[in-house]
């Protein structure tokens, strides 16, 4: 593995620590700060809506910078505003330090993955980018079952430690590893826009932000799902979640082969199908210990191995405006992560039990392929039209 790589999955590491870690330490927030589960699922969504903000401003605002400078400057920021996260007082200040460590998190992985695809070699660019990705499964297998264990038996704050010393090391890395690529104009801000006046922007962009909605009305809730339906201690939960990471892992290289294997778009379509199967088996094995484990290995692989293909399939997408369109992709997914973490509360709140929200997620996962059939569908029509370059005779 290329340093320059290892050192992008480190900043990977640091933001799926950040981001995933709040669904094992959720009923601990809850607790302190005397709120309820679903007014702590707002944390969340406060994470999801800064990526929302920032991934399109940041990467605007970075302008032609050389893409480690920005990666760095991003770096500060992820470090900086987790460290205000663990002084916040009440839930209204950690609402807001939320939403501020959500702003550098889709510039970071819009950027590292064009920047992965240009360090790539020819025809491996989704396993380029698989390995950038590979940060986030790798915090779902030891960072947040840590941060999650620190929570239940330390204090929940300690977490956000956790997730600053990671930062740091991220900084250095990116430091020493980064080659000084020079910095790519997309051209003004006008032409990179033209991009989403098209049908396929607006297609991506539903299968992202909610087609992977599905994944957050499933582990958002993941917690008192294990503890109250499937009866699991708590102190186990730490453990069934790194379990759940150990999925991931293999399903985000799984998914990096298949959109090199096969085409982004159809790699998504018959994911977000796979993922509704695994949700609808969710909602009804969750009452059996054995397998509730099965489950959450299997959803969560399938979950993670739609990242690496989708990020292909908007970069791919937007010749000219890859970078912004990358960092959109992630401000998408984190719109279906605030999505999702709040229509999945809804049954909840309701009084329907935790594992209601699954049948919310398998509708957006639905929605999602439907999108990822109309692209696949606008593509083959586009293919056929291409004109026969080859010279006819007279």
């Amino acid at each position: 593995m290329k340093k320059s790589l290892l050192a992008l999955m480190l900043g990977g590491l640091a933001l799926g620590t950040t981001e995933f870690v709040m669904m094992g330490i959720l009923p601990d927030i809850a607790k302190d700060l005397d709120i309820s589960i679903p007014v702590a699922g707002h944390l969340i969504s406060a994470y999801a809506l800064g990526v929302v903000i920032g991934a399109p401003l940041l990467v605007i605002l970075a302008g032609t910078y050389p893409p480690k400078k920005i990666l760095l400057a991003l770096v500060m920021m992820i470090t900086g505003f987790n460290a205000l996260s663990m002084l916040a007082p009440g839930y209204d200040l950690l609402f807001l330090t939320r939403l501020l460590s959500g702003l550098p998190h889709g510039a970071f992985f819009g950027v590292g993955a064009v920047v992965a695809s240009r360090l790539a070699d020819k025809g491996k660019e989704a396993q380029a980018v698989s390995i950038m990705f590979a940060g986030l499964t790798v915090a779902n297998l030891a960072g947040v079952p840590l941060g999650t264990y620190i929570g239940h038996h330390i204090d929940w704050r300690y977490a956000f430690v956790l997730i600053a010393f990671i930062g740091l090391v991220t900084l250095l890395c990116i430091q020493l590893w980064m080659p000084r690529l020079e910095a790519k104009s997309d051209g003004s801000l006008k032409e990179q826009m033209k991009f989403f006046r098209s049908a396929d922007a607006w297609l991506i962009i539903c299968i992202t932000a909610i087609g992977t909605g599905g994944l957050f009305c499933w582990i958002s809730y993941i917690a008192p799902l294990l503890t109250e339906v499937s009866g699991f201690a708590p102190e186990s939960v730490p453990y069934i979640l790194a379990f759940a990471g150990l999925g991931m892992v293999f399903g985000n290289i799984l998914g990096g082969w298949l959109a090199d294997r096969f085409s982004p778009a159809k790699t998504s379509a018959a994911l977000l199908v796979a993922m509704a199967v695994s949700l609808i088996l969710v909602y009804f094995l969750s009452y059996n210990k054995a397998f509730a484990l099965i489950m959450t290995f299997l959803t969560g692989g399938i979950a993670f191995a739609l990242a690496a293909p989708i990020q292909v399939l908007m970069i791919q997408a937007a010749k000219g405006a890859e970078m912004l369109a990358a960092a959109v992709s992630q401000a998408c997914f984190n719109l279906g992560n605030a999505l999702g973490a709040y229509l999945g509360g809804l049954p909840i709140a309701a009084g329907l039990g935790y594992t209601a929200p699954e049948w919310v997620g398998v509708l957006m996962a639905l929605t999602g392929a439907l999108a990822a059939a109309g692209l696949i569908r606008i593509q083959q029509k586009r293919e056929t039209e291409v004109p026969d370059p080859t010279p006819q005779p007279v």
